[in-house]
């Protein structure tokens, strides 16, 4: 029986609206001052994709005892000033609040999973006034890997004390959709945002739905076929 519904943020309940390619180029940028190659970066990457290749780079290179940390700091302020900007310009999607509201009166718990740091994901709550709704939120700064290293969705199972089988993943990305197959959560793909239907079925994705207003009514599918 499904007892929690674990949401992404970004392109799943409000508007994508970071600047990508700006907030990249300027990581880019940073990292090249401190003396990595171009060679190992690419636009097409997260930040968080680019610290992991730093963090490796050094290894190969036998300069582990350079400082990691202070690099990594560098870059999470970059992006989460540009996080910050998009907080304060993104809009919610039409009838999240009263989707999140149907969730609850069907007595489940609901977690936030999200990349975006502890402050932009703080400011978007309580700007929209959906903090009520969460039980748990599991920013970036919670755990030691993001999606799609099941470590992230894993803690959101964790904080909520419900097990895999319990849970229902809901995402717009193919990281979304990637985080949840190793632990075999039920996985609901959103075009809302970042990826097409054809990307996130190909990502694991076991529904797709036109957005996260569609979740109460699969829910209550979920729960007749269990009958």
């Amino acid at each position: 029986m499904i007892k929690a519904v674990i949401f992404d943020l970004d392109g799943t309940l409000v508007a994508f609206k970071l600047d990508v390619n700006a907030c990249r180029t300027e990581v880019i940028q940073h990292l090249l001052e401190q003396g990595f190659p171009n060679s190992l970066f690419s636009m097409k990457e997260t930040a968080f994709d680019m610290l992991i290749k730093v963090k490796n780079y050094q290894k190969t290179q036998g300069n582990c005892d350079q400082n990691f940390g202070s690099i990594e700091k560098m870059v999470f302020s970059i992006v989460e000033r540009f996080e910050l900007e998009a907080a304060r310009t993104t809009e919610m999607f039409c009838g999240i609040p009263e989707t999140l509201k149907a969730l609850r009166d069907m007595n489940l718990k609901l977690a936030l999973c999200t990349i975006s740091g502890e402050k932009a994901a703080g400011y978007i709550l309580n700007r929209f006034n959906l903090e009520q709704f969460f039980d748990a939120v599991i920013p970036r700064e919670s755990v030691s890997a993001t999606k799609p290293n099941p470590v992230h969705l894993e803690a959101a199972l964790i904080a909520l004390e419900v097990k895999y089988k319990e849970a229902v993943l809901v995402g717009d990305s193919v990281k979304d959709m990637a985080s949840a197959l190793p632990l075999k959560v039920i996985a609901v793909g959103v075009t809302t945002g970042l990826s097409s239907t054809e990307e996130l079925t190909h990502a694991g994705a076991h529904y797709i739905a036109s957005s996260a207003n569609e979740i109460p009514k699969l829910i209550m599918q979920f729960k007749k076929q269990a009958l």
